[in-house]
């Protein structure tokens, strides 16, 4: 059997200590190691295919090399969200650059101070990022009392942690902006997600102030919650239109939601955007191939991971210097799911009206 190659190899053929071997290939900068020393060494390395020891590594720098991207919702829910692929990529493009691994981790409801506190005690990883955690999340507050680098990618009101996030609020003004600018007056709203994800009550509270900026009154009887999953924007839609509330438009605050209240809309015998003009959230890669196409805010996914991950980073190497709070643009992709409402001049009781049709 091939003997197995060890840093003490290493060290023998490039004429150094084992010490000054683990220096180098954990790229402890805070040792003073000349440039052609530490060339040598991984000349030598590389000459011996020797790669150090994840766990050696870890010991050595008394760091897990790895960071935790922590998710609080269902698998159930995390397999079918179309988002997702796009923030994991976007982690794993950092981590592969920074030559740290990515852990991902899934918290039970209730169990999540537990969780948070297990990964960071055991010192599983160094810092972590978590994804779009719930209002009420009872384990943020713990978070804040560690030393261990933390970041949101989303938003709690409340929370002293970082975020990376976009302006929720600002991004749904501008999808239902982009409706009433249709002649659209009766726009209904199905949320993403439960009211207490951050995400979902600031679209809803962006819909709201969009209408009231246009002198029109919300009407809470064409509101519905998902529950982040198509099966759910499809169960809203139907809802809303067995309600007989009239509507001419929808925005929903979530592209893998409005596939399903699309499906509902079509299933009901009616046509997008002839008679119901939809407007989607994210522009996920599949907002495109719907049918007909989706008109959609467009989230900077890829880019609000990136950026997640670089500020956990610059908190893991600075601690309190690392920037508070990142927040990325949005911008509206329109395509053939919405249409402008005819206007049409007609005079009754001697007035004269624009009707809508």
């Amino acid at each position: 059997m091939e003997k197995r190659v060890t840093s003490r190899d290493v060290a023998r053929l490039a004429g150094v200590s084992r010490t000054t071997v683990s220096f180098v290939l954990n790229d402890e900068r805070q040792h003073s190691i000349r440039p052609e020393t530490r060339q040598k060494v991984k000349d030598a390395a590389r000459q011996l295919s020797y790669y150090p020891n994840a766990s050696a590594r870890a010991l050595a720098s008394k760091q897990a090399k790895a960071i935790g991207l922590i998710m609080t919702r269902d698998p159930h829910y995390i397999a079918a969200d179309n988002f997702l692929p796009q923030i994991i990529g976007g982690l794993l493009e950092v981590a592969n650059e920074k030559q740290i691994s990515l852990l991902i981790e899934w918290v039970e409801p209730g169990q999540q101070t537990h969780t948070y506190l297990s990964l960071t005690q055991a010192k599983h990883i160094d810092g972590m990022i978590l994804l779009t955690p719930r209002i009420d999340d009872p384990g943020l507050k713990a978070l804040e009392q560690l030393e261990v680098p933390c970041v949101i990618m989303g938003q709690v009101p409340g929370s002293n942690l970082p975020f990376v996030d976009i302006d929720n609020c600002a991004a749904a003004q501008m999808a239902v902006h982009h409706l009433i600018t249709l002649g659209h007056t009766r726009i209904a709203c199905i949320t993403n997600a439960k009211l207490s994800y951050t995400s979902a009550f600031q679209r809803l509270q962006g819909y709201r102030q969009a209408l009231l900026a246009a002198d029109l009154n919300p009407d809470e009887r064409l509101i519905r919650e998902a529950d982040f999953n198509s099966s759910s924007g499809y169960a809203a839609m139907r809802d809303l239109l067995a309600s007989g509330s009239e509507f001419s438009a929808v925005f929903v605050s979530s592209d893998a939601v409005a596939l399903g209240a699309m499906a509902a809309i079509h299933e009901a015998g009616l046509t997008i955007p002839r008679d119901i003009s939809i407007v989607g959230f994210d522009d996920i890669p599949e907002a495109a191939c719907y049918y007909p196409g989706l008109t959609s805010v467009r989230v900077p996914a890829n880019e609000i991971a990136r950026q997640s991950c670089l500020l956990l980073m610059q908190m893991m190497k600075n601690g309190a210097e690392a920037n508070k709070s990142i927040l990325l643009q949005t911008e509206l992709i329109p395509r053939q799911s919405t249409r402008e409402i005819e206007r049409r001049l007609e005079h009754k009781n001697g007035e004269d009206f624009v009707h809508f049709t």
